[in-house]
């Protein structure tokens, strides 16, 4: 307890240089008794702020942390407004006027989408977005290239990679074709690809690397492998991949696997917390670019299951409810709580 520097510190390399950087040396005043200097210990909480450290870089693990992907996509305005003018996918166009989708007395619209059970093919295009953003807004021109996701000396294929092959950014349609190829042949799930973004958003803070146009393929490639063996029960193996990849070879996924491990110090907890907040991220994503989700009318047989999930949870929360009841009472301004349920017709 004597050590400033002995329980504040992430397992972050990049955190742990900052957060040594922001603390005062320790000084012995070997003059002062025990009992002086006790009251002036100042404590813990008060030398170091864990959680702003912790949130400031490390946003793949903190819920109330911003993602990297959301405030990049922030950065470049030209696209985003070229982007918008394309994608029109909130609204039918009826004789050249825009009519957007809104939900009546008769009509509920919504979409198939929920954060446990996300739209595989919008949760894809909204991850390749994100992607596309990394690589758009990189922090430097080219960035460091690590031997291990380097296209040039790792080709995923027998074709030969252009010299120019880390000058040119993809488009999102090619990062698309990309994870969702690798999506279907694999059948992995939709919660699989938000796990992905969360690990790579990891290994980029992690490793201090950027993702760029000669490293993406790998980056994601590494980070799917690894978030379905994670995520799903029954994991894809690496000669699966093989098979996907023709010309890629078992002991490159098994090194690739490896590495990317190592750079993430074995880390690849996701807490439901930090899976929700990528989940409404990817949506907040997708509205500011017109890439939302498709709404469809509300239908009696969804209708009917919701209001079965409605009848599950109140039966579920009766007895906490009880007891909200007895503890929320005040004498000086004395209130009945009324419980009205929901009605599906």
């Amino acid at each position: 307890m004597g050590s400033t520097t002995s329980c504040c510190v992430s397992g972050s390399p990049k955190l742990r240089r900052n957060a040594h950087s922001r603390l005062e040396p320790y000084h012995q005043e070997s003059d002062l008794s025990r009992e002086e200097t006790a009251c002036n210990l100042q404590h813990i909480s008060d030398r170091e702020n864990i959680d702003e450290l912790n949130m400031e870089y490390n946003p793949s693990e903190h819920p109330r942390a911003s993602t990297i992907f959301l405030s990049k996509s922030h950065n470049d305005d030209v696209i985003y407004r070229s982007v918008r003018e394309k994608r029109k996918s909130l609204f039918t166009n009826n004789h050249g006027i825009l009519r957007r989708k809104y939900s009546s007395c008769s009509t509920i619209f919504l979409d198939d989408n929920t954060v446990s059970q996300p739209n595989l093919k919008y949760t894809i295009k909204c991850v390749a977005l994100a992607i596309y953003y990394h690589i758009k807004n990189r922090d430097t021109n080219g960035g460091m290239l690590l031997d291990i996701f380097d296209e040039k000396r790792h080709p995923l294929s027998k074709s030969e990679v252009p010299l120019d092959y880390d000058q040119y950014d993809p488009d999102q349609r090619q990062i698309y074709r990309f994870v969702r190829t690798l999506f279907s042949a694999a059948q992995l799930t939709s919660e699989c690809a938000i796990v992905t973004l969360v690990y790579l958003e990891r290994l980029l803070t992690y490793a201090e690397i950027d993702i760029c146009p000669g490293n993406w393929k790998r980056i994601v490639l590494g980070a799917i492998l690894l978030a379905s063996k994670v995520w799903d029960d029954q994991a894809v193996w690496n000669v699966d991949y093989c098979q996907i990849l023709k010309d890629v070879t078992v002991e490159d996924m098994n090194e690739l696997e490896r590495q990317f491990l190592e750079l993430l110090q074995f880390n690849i907890n996701v807490p439901s917390s930090v899976y929700a907040k990528y989940y409404f991220d990817l949506r907040s994503l997708s509205e500011s670019n017109n890439l939302s989700f498709p709404l469809e009318p509300l239908s009696r047989e969804k209708a009917q299951k919701l209001e079965a999930i409605s009848r599950l949870c109140d039966d579920k929360y009766k007895d906490l409810r009880r007891a909200a009841r007895k503890c929320s009472a005040s004498m000086d301004n004395l209130c009945g709580r009324r419980w009205v349920p929901a009605i599906l017709s």
